[in-house]
């Protein structure tokens, strides 16, 4: 057993996450811990892949099962992109019509399209910089449409799995508990993927000539994926192995499309997810007061607006709260764990 830490001089590490990070490396069948340079802490770390034989770890998961980005381009041009109306519109989404999902599978709970509260969001970007023309071009990706990213994952379907299978210690491969487990938590990466499809098509249906998506990439952070005899847990960590990767940063930052390397085996095959907190929720406004007003905090310093009608959620959020993600991708880079293929300048952020 044992404890990796990719980090940096410039990423700070908060102390109480790597003390569980070590607490982890102790359960029964874990081979090895990693903490990424967006680790902080929690129940579980998040910025977290452990990798274990003959045992899961369903809380280390967490309640969200299957969260995580997808980024697609539509069919809306940078400079036909109406900041004024879209804001007004997206503004409103609470009332947007549901789309028309009746091709789809029957879902298990009632509201695809959701994308729930805290770190969550939809988010309009542009392309700002394209660093590997080669894997960029290859997308088939004109620079001058509108990209859009979705976080988001399977909502109360996730924490009810969770909830029935609670237990610290885990379970044994062979309990019947853990194949219940992973049968229902397969279920929710499904429902989760298919969340993040529906809201997209959900927000773009409202926008102008807004029909058409064309999926980059859509990867889950927060899972248990079986690899020979392997159980890599996921808790705010993407796979390698995959192809791209989208690394957003906050509301206030520019989002990285990485490729990864997928030749990773001392990080578990595992890369970052986004820039991770640095505050805790309740630090944020008492350390922000004399910063914003209630008008600042729905402008950004690269001239993108935030929709956000829940007044602590935008304190809570503010780019000050996270890690700065120019260090944590540097860190990955430095690490030769990425590659960048372009970064992506966000023009309007959607949160609950």
């Amino acid at each position: 057993m044992s404890v990796s830490i990719v980090s940096s001089s410039s990423v700070w590490m908060e102390s109480g996450a790597i003390r569980q990070l070590e607490s982890i490396a102790g359960y029964p069948g874990v081979e090895l811990v990693v903490g990424l340079p967006d680790l902080h802490g929690g129940r579980s770390p998040v910025g977290l892949s452990v990798a274990a034989t003959g045992h899961i770890y369903p809380y280390l998961v967490g309640g969200d099962i299957g969260c995580g980005l997808g980024l697609w381009r539509t069919n809306l041009l940078v400079r036909k992109f109406k900041l004024d109306k879209y804001e007004k519109i997206l503004g409103a989404l609470d009332n947007l019509p549901e789309v028309d999902l009746s091709d789809w599978p029957a879902s298990p709970i009632h509201d695809l399209g959701s994308i729930g509260g805290g770190n969550h969001f939809i988010e309009f970007q542009k392309v700002e910089e394209i660093r590997d023309l080669a894997t960029f071009n290859a997308l088939g990706w004109d620079k001058n449409q509108v990209a859009l990213v979705v976080h988001t994952g399977s909502r109360g379907l996730g924490q009810s799995i969770l909830n029935k299978f609670d237990r610290e210690t885990g379970y044994a491969v062979e309990e019947p508990e853990a194949s219940a487990y992973l049968a229902q938590h397969d279920q929710a990466m499904v429902w989760a993927s298919r969340n993040r499809e529906a809201a997209a098509r959900r927000v773009l249906a409202a926008l102008d000539g807004g029909e058409n998506l064309e999926l980059i990439t859509d990867l889950p952070h927060n899972y248990i994926e079986k690899r020979e005899e392997l159980f890599i847990h996921r808790k705010g960590a993407v796979s390698t192995e995959r192809g791209l990767a989208v690394i957003p940063g906050s509301r206030g930052a520019f989002t990285y499309l990485v490729k990864p390397n997928p030749e990773t085996l001392g990080t578990n095959f595992s890369i970052s997810h986004g820039a991770g907190r640095k505050w805790a929720r309740s630090m944020c406004r008492e350390r922000l007061a004399k910063k914003y007003d209630k008008a600042g905090l729905s402008r950004t310093s690269l001239n993108s607006r935030v929709i956000c009608h829940d007044q602590d959620l935008l304190w809570q959020e503010a780019p000050e709260a996270y890690k700065n993600i120019d260090d944590i991708i540097n860190c990955l880079v430095d690490y030769k764990l990425v590659t960048v293929t372009a970064v992506l300048r966000p023009l309007l952020t959607y949160k609950n």
